[in-house]
């Protein structure tokens, strides 16, 4: 039995997720009070509370944003009206139009948007999408220069070009006219452009503010729409566009963007636009409910039979990838066509050209995280509470993907992290991901006589430096780290909603939480927590997602319910007995719906801390930990037991129940006090628990 323990934990990368659990503080009275003046649940109640909403106009307006009274556009935007002046002479008179895109979602759904919407007014238009692997960002003078030798009078930047201040003036020196639409931070000096549409130069406290590129296209189509009256076909088609690319940007789910997304997701499924229906019948999804029973006929070319909506996963997992992908490393001109024709021929070969373009990008991830990875665990892991940030560069990486790997090293490791690769001998390029102490465009300008180019806002950023640099840029962002973070920073904050017991989990709470949806960022999903459940089956499925069922005994009787945990199989084995963390799910499968648990959060059970006052028999077991033996046990300490941990070379880290200092040395005389909660200490107790947790459940 003992034997079978050890090897048990002896597997690799035994160990439970990085976490820190924040919960917030439960106010019933007041979420009771909240949920009588607004007629809605407690449990809801208490979710809006912990979204910042304490009055019941607060709550009528989020939940019902339809109520909103929005002001005009024109209003609000200082440079909308000479904005619709320019497009509506170009239009008049023919001159010719040019769009210079970006080549994420946003970038290329708001080309699209514009194109579609300028061509159905008659206008000449085109565009242009600058090379992500030899361009970069953003307009340039090349692209400038040859719009001019094409014969363009009006430029009209999407997504990019608050910061292109040289393009931008070439143009003007040229005789062109340029209209910026951009949703990125302002810089210190404008570009002279002719109109400069962005929500972060406009009140605070407007309901436009949150608007990504996408939302900034949106408004200055429907506008030019209204003022020519031509509406008519127009806004459905536009409203499909806006909500893939404002939740595949993660815009804020907020003010407008939650009115227009809540709106778009009930569209979407019986979209006109040929691109959307082979996006939606390539990815695979599939809308939610029973709709209008005349939809498949009023929609030839929908494939989703009595359609009622998406959710933001749907895109957000399943559409927005595959269009991300062609512009992470393919040719974005394919998600243009895509979402421009008409052709459902057409539409389902760009389609499946996204879907191959995925699969291909999904490898490269992989594979790039996997090497990352084993550099990291080889060159850096030892040192990462010191530097408190991660520099990782290698050759050979395709600069396309490699942020979406910075993203998952942030989740693996807790630290911000840097990531590059070569783009030749003497130059390197790379992305940052960051955790929510530490900023990215301060470290960056932090760094700034060292980089070339670099711009980015507090999650995440883009820069290049001379390879020279390397290690002065390593030594300066763990200085600038050294700065902003704690020790306590170095875990993934987690925030947890509210204690639910698995008997309470059913179709009922579920449609309950649907009040609260369209979820995204600033309205993120519910996150419930249980204590103390039994892990009753597990097994790995698919490319390493942990498939289990949980049970719960209440007043006798035991509840199971089905979870996954996505991309966690590094944590396989479960320990036996944990504290969990989830979403809750809809599972489709044989014409059946079942509610499920998608995990995202596990930790040790506070009652271990149980065993301190009455310590498991037997009492001490060993374990492997890096590649090194311990022994771990119970033993007595005056009146209370304690925690003992000892390592090969015979020194012992102590602690007791409640305590947040720990004792680290060969003998009691001569050991130090440490901090238990610090990541070095707190891991090897972790696993040391489990394994007394699986010695206690076998015996």
């Amino acid at each position: 039995m003992l034997d079978r323990a050890v090897s048990e934990l002896s597997k690799p990368n035994k160990r439970l997720p990085n976490q820190r659990w924040q919960i917030y503080p439960q106010k019933p009275e007041f979420a009771q009070k909240l949920a009588v003046l607004t007629n809605i649940s407690p449990i809801i109640s208490q979710l809006l509370i912990n979204r910042g909403m304490e009055t019941p106009e607060q709550v009528q307006a989020f939940l019902n944003p339809e109520s909103l009274v929005l002001p005009s556009p024109l209003e609000d935007f200082p440079d909308l009206v000479i904005s619709l002046e320019l497009l509506q002479n170009a239009i008049a008179s023919q001159t010719k139009i040019a769009i210079c895109g970006d080549y994420d979602a946003d970038g290329m759904t708001s080309t699209a948007l514009l194109l579609r919407s300028l061509r159905t007014l008659g206008a000449q238009v085109d565009y242009a999408i600058p090379s992500r692997m030899h361009e970069g960002y953003g307009i340039n003078k090349r692209i400038v220069e040859e719009f001019h030798s094409e014969g363009v009078g009006l430029i009209l930047t999407v997504d990019n070009g608050i910061s292109a201040f040289e393009p931008v003036a070439r143009a003007r020196e040229l005789g062109l006219a340029v209209i910026i639409t951009d949703h990125h931070d302002i810089p210190q000096k404008l570009p002279p452009a002719n109109a400069i549409l962005n929500p972060k130069l406009i009140a605070e406290s407007s309901p436009y503010r949150g608007v990504a590129g996408v939302g900034v296209a949106y408004i200055l189509a429907v506008s030019l729409a209204q003022q020519l009256g031509e509406t008519k076909g127009l806004i459905q088609p536009m409203l499909a566009l806006f909500t893939l690319g404002t939740i595949a940007d993660l815009a804020p789910l907020t003010g407008v963007n939650r009115r227009w997304v809540k709106r778009g997701l009930q569209h979407l499924p019986k979209s006109n636009l040929a691109g959307v229906q082979a996006l939606i019948q390539v990815g695979g999804v599939q809308a939610r409910g029973a709709g209008e029973q005349g939809s498949k006929e009023e929609n030839p070319k929908s494939k989703i039979q009595n359609p009622k909506s998406l959710k933001p996963e749907d895109i957000g997992f399943r559409l927005g990838p595959r269009i991300n992908a062609i512009g992470r490393i393919g040719n974005p001109q394919t998600v243009i066509e895509l979402l421009t024709t008409d052709d459902m021929g057409v539409a389902l070969e760009r389609a499946m050209q996204c879907e191959q373009i995925n699969a291909s990008r999904q490898l490269m991830c992989e594979q790039i995280e996997q090497e990352a990875i084993a550099y990291v665990e080889t060159e850096f892991v030892a040192s990462l509470q010191k530097d408190r940030v991660l520099v990782v560069v290698q050759p050979n990486w395709h600069h396309g993907v490699i942020g979406i790997v910075a993203s998952r090293l942030v989740e693996r490791y807790g630290v911000p992290v840097f990531i590059g690769t070569y783009e030749d001998e003497e130059h390197i390029r790379g992305s940052a991901r960051s955790i929510p102490e530490f900023h990215v465009f301060e470290a960056l300008e932090y760094c700034h006589d060292l980089l070339g180019k670099f711009g980015g806002h507090k999650a995440a950023g883009g820069f290049s430096l001379p390879a020279a640099n390397l290690q002065v840029l390593r030594s300066r962002l763990i200085e600038f780290a050294n700065q902003c973070l704690e020790p306590q920073h170095l875990k993934p904050l987690l925030k947890i909603d509210a204690e639910v017991n698995l008997n309470h989990i059913n179709q009922q709470l579920y449609q309950q939480l649907n009040a609260l949806h369209p979820c995204g960022m600033d309205n993120p999903d519910p996150v419930f927590w249980t204590p103390n459940v039994q892990v009753v089956e597990q097994k790995i499925v698919g490319k390493g997602h942990i498939k289990l069922t949980i049970a719960q005994t209440i007043d006798n009787q035991e509840y199971k319910i089905k979870a996954i945990a996505w991309r966690w199989g590094d944590y396989f084995r479960l320990p036996p007995r944990v504290d969990v963390a989830y979403k809750l799910r809809e599972n489709y499968f044989n014409g059946n719906t079942t509610i499920e648990l998608e995990l995202i959060g596990v930790r040790l059970p506070i009652q271990l801390q149980q065993f301190f006052a009455s310590p498991p028999t037997p009492s001490s077991t060993t374990f492997e930990y890096n590649q090194r033996h311990y022994t771990c046990g119970f033993y007595k300490n005056g009146i209370e037991a304690e925690l003992r941990i000892k390592n090969s070379e015979g020194k012992v880290l102590a602690m007791q129940p409640g305590h947040t200092i720990g004792l680290l040395g060969t003998n009691r005389q001569n050991a130090k006090e440490v901090d238990i909660s610090q990541p070095q200490y707190d891991s090897i107790i972790q696993v040391a628990l489990q394994a007394l947790s699986v010695l206690s459940a076998e015996c």
